[in-house]
């Protein structure tokens, strides 16, 4: 998480470029062969704190108002929720998953939320143990019998949305946010033969 807004040297703001850009470029690259396997598996991993954050699409690189880069990153991973979403729709034949590893102590935490990690580093997961939903998802046959497209928590889906928050959004923004990021990708894709 970048706490302050710092472009990257093709003018992306940072957490945008790596959290739902790069998570977009990457899986659309990989749909064609995921397309002709059989256990085919994609998992993003987010963060519960998508749960403070309705879809929007109309800032999608927090250039307007105060950045505030633990809200920016809390929007970057409602948009990896509905990319997975979306996908799921899409492509029948890949199961799509994303989850909450749980608040686990991990460098990225102590170093981007310092403060939340002071007050919370006896409560905090070991890395195993926030690294155990993505293997299960990943590895588990379990995982397959479940819906494509679900967020998972301690191996369980859960809910992307809390009670009475209002980050329901309406599907003309979810197919939004596929379009602009299928545009702002169209400048990353490779433009060689065979590939």
């Amino acid at each position: 998480m970048v706490n302050n807004r710092e472009l990257t040297g093709d003018g992306l703001e940072k957490n945008f470029a790596t959290n739902t850009l790069g998570t977009y470029i990457l899986t659309t690259a990989l749909l064609p062969l995921l397309e002709k396997e059989a256990d085919a598996r994609v998992i993003t991993v987010s963060s519960g704190g998508m749960l403070v954050q309705k879809l929007n699409v109309s800032d999608l690189q927090s250039g307007n108002g105060t950045f505030d880069g633990t809200m920016v990153y809390a929007q970057n991973k409602r948009q990896q929720v509905v990319l997975t979403e979306q996908w799921a729709k899409a492509h029948r034949n890949i199961h799509f998953s994303v989850m909450h590893p749980g608040w686990a102590d991990t460098p990225a935490v102590r170093s981007a939320m310092p403060d939340f990690y002071q007050k919370m580093k006896n409560s905090l997961r070991t890395e195993a143990q926030g690294a155990d939903t993505v293997v299960w998802l990943a590895i588990s046959s379990e995982a397959t019998k479940l819906p494509s497209g679900l967020f998972f928590q301690d191996r369980q889906p859960v809910p992307t949305h809390l009670p009475l928050a209002s980050t329901h959004s309406p599907p003309e923004d979810e197919e939004k946010l596929m379009e602009v990021l299928e545009e702002f990708s169209q400048k990353f894709k490779s433009t060689s033969p065979g590939t």
